[in-house]
């Protein structure tokens, strides 16, 4: 792997891992389209590493009053944090299990570039379909452990290449009657274990040293930068414009990938 190709894919990570355009299926269309070869393990591990260090340097004072709330005696402030890090745990449940159980079957699709653009046109509807549905009543405070778990569900889903995991969390979000922005905040913090939990599961084949160290630490840096600045979009995106661009990009996405293939 070059250095441009470390950085270019370092990139779309960073950004399509919380735009909701599906990370796991540009890192199969992007290689597919410019003729390059299927990044390694070790590369993956890092993009992904990368990605969870941007959610956390952006969410870092949320986490450590999140977590030490576990920690400080009971009071009202005390008591909302505590709970918002309990429906984090409990959201993640769902796709911890998928993820361990149905890894290696969903793994398969990764090397079938048009069954990945089907389920990007697939996530195109549900933002669509979302944002129809669409009441924006609640904030993040009024989430329950049974929204919690629908959202969970919906990231679980996701693992499928193609279907964005930040499009699914969001959208289940907003069907739920959340607020654009408490949905993304919500799903950009859900997703800091389970990003975790799959560099885990990969770090279990080891590094199988087919990338260079430079390579390496060329797309864990992009993967970061870009990360960070895709989450501070987003978050102040919703707060005054629906999902149906990011939904266009995805069925334009798609179809191209469709008809390159079909071609």
């Amino acid at each position: 792997m070059t250095l441009l190709q470390a950085l270019v894919l370092g990139i779309v990570q960073g950004l399509t891992e919380f735009l909701p355009v599906s990370s796991s299926g540009h890192l199969v269309i992007v290689p597919d389209l410019l003729g390059w070869s299927e990044p390694s393990i070790s590369f993956d591990i890092v993009l992904h590493l990368g990605t969870m260090v941007a959610v956390i340097a952006y969410f870092w004072r949320d986490l450590v009053a999140i977590v030490s709330a576990f920690f400080e005696p009971y009071s009202g402030p005390v008591r909302a944090r505590r709970r918002l890090g309990s429906l984090i745990i409990i959201g993640t449940i769902p796709g911890a299990i998928a993820g361990a159980a149905l890894e290696k079957k969903f793994a398969e699709v990764f090397d079938r570039p048009s069954e990945v653009a089907v389920f990007l046109l697939l996530t195109g509807v549900i933002l669509v379909a979302a944002e129809a549905a669409a009441r924006q009543q609640r904030g993040i405070g009024k989430l329950k452990v049974v929204d919690s778990l629908i959202i969970g569900v919906a990231q679980a889903v996701a693992i499928l290449p193609g279907i964005s995991r930040s499009g699914a969390t969001i959208s289940s979000g907003l069907f739920l009657g959340l607020k654009r922005e408490a949905a993304a905040r919500y799903s950009f913090l859900l997703s800091i274990p389970i990003i975790a939990g799959a560099a885990l599961l990969k770090l279990r084949h080891g590094f199988d040293g087919s990338e260079s160290l430079l390579a390496l630490l060329t797309g864990f840096a992009a993967a970061t930068v870009s990360g960070i600045l895709a989450v501070r979009f987003l978050l102040g995106f919703v707060r005054r414009h629906s999902l149906r661009g990011f939904a266009y990009y995805c069925w334009i996405a798609g179809a191209i990938v469709i008809v390159y293939h079909a071609l």
